[in-house]
């Protein structure tokens, strides 16, 4: 999807340096209305990409916006998958981190020796999908299915209880492995 492919552009080329360079070190990106962006600076101002437009706001508050060129609808339905993924994974685990990862460009959290997270696609899947992503091999099982990595993946459209029904399964399975 070439929506997808310029917005993950644009959030590991522009979005997360523009992070980077206002904190010194972080890249990590949040799930925001419309879209994704960054947190609010440490000084003020902010970078987010809103439906199609990339929205740089200054320290001082003026906010500049500039249009990106890609699909609309794309860009709408990308933004759903970020502000779902966000939700259900802060529901799974509140204690734990939520980002939104540039270079992966997807939404996801650390926890029981796995990465669970939501992704609106990549090279290896045309359409958004929820997956469980081992560190460890802890042998095999039907659970852990997915085609490009080793874990667990289940493909899009999912609701909410769907969705934190897969990821409390993966998380039973992990705490039965040693």
């Amino acid at each position: 999807m070439t929506a997808r492919r310029e917005l993950h552009r644009i959030a590991a080329e522009v979005v997360s340096p523009a992070r980077v360079a206002a904190t010194g070190n972080e890249i990590a990106l949040e799930a925001r209305p419309g879209g994704f962006g960054t947190p609010p600076f440490p000084g003020g101002g902010e970078v987010r990409v809103e439906g199609t437009s990339l929205v740089t706001v200054a320290a001082d508050g003026v906010e500049r916006r500039q249009p990106i060129a890609v699909d609309e609808r794309a860009a709408e339905e990308i933004a759903r998958v970020f502000a779902f993924a966000w939700d259900v994974l802060t529901e799974l685990a509140p204690d734990r981190p939520v980002h939104l990862w540039p270079e992966h460009f997807d939404v996801a959290i650390e926890l029981d020796r796995a990465t669970y997270g939501v992704s609106p696609g990549d090279d290896d899947h045309d359409l958004p999908y929820l997956y469980v992503s081992l560190w460890d091999d802890v042998g095999p099982d039907p659970l852990w299915n997915a085609r490009a990595f080793r874990g667990a993946e289940l493909d899009w459209p999912v609701d909410r209880a769907a969705a934190l029904a897969f990821f409390g399964r993966c998380r039973a399975r992990l705490d039965g492995v040693g």
